[in-house]
């Protein structure tokens, strides 16, 4: 078992930081924007604006890119390199952070249950494309600068 490249952690993480940003502004932007904002303003708050909060979500995207990409490294050894174990992490993620932890607010009545539903089947997407993304660019020990990516 090697160690785990962290510079390609690092590259294969902006890879896909890159997907989740242009993903949640789909989501987030064009889909269910207007009902975050008046889910927001149900609990006397307003939705955050500005360029500061998009620049911290870009920043949150490639953080968790980048945790994506070193868990793909981290269990690649036990499931073997490639795209199946890439879903697998995604999975993995989707189910801790926004089932259990993001669908838990539905059941403190914190947002509407449906735009819950609606960010978490998403996400159920989202993020494992994005590990598969970040992963694509992940390989153990140093690689050929001219080498092609392999999973």
């Amino acid at each position: 078992m090697g160690k785990i490249n962290l510079g390609r952690v690092l590259l294969g993480g902006l890879l896909a930081g890159v997907v989740l940003t242009v993903l949640e502004f789909v989501l987030n932007g064009l889909i269910v924007g207007d009902q975050w904002t008046a889910a927001m303003e149900s609990l006397n708050r307003t939705a955050p604006e500005g360029a500061g909060v998009m620049i911290a979500y870009v920043v949150w995207n490639f953080l968790l890119g980048i945790a994506l990409v070193w868990f793909y490294a981290a269990v690649r050894p036990r499931f073997g390199p490639g795209p199946k174990t890439a879903v697998i992490t995604g999975l993995a993620v989707w189910f801790v952070v926004w089932l259990l932890m993001f669908g838990g607010t539905v059941i403190g009545n914190v947002f509407p249950t449906n735009l819950v539903v609606i960010t978490v089947i998403w996400e159920l997407f989202e993020v494992p494309i994005a590990t598969v993304a970040g992963a694509w660019l992940y390989q153990e020990g140093e690689a050929p600068a001219a080498a092609v990516p392999q999973m």
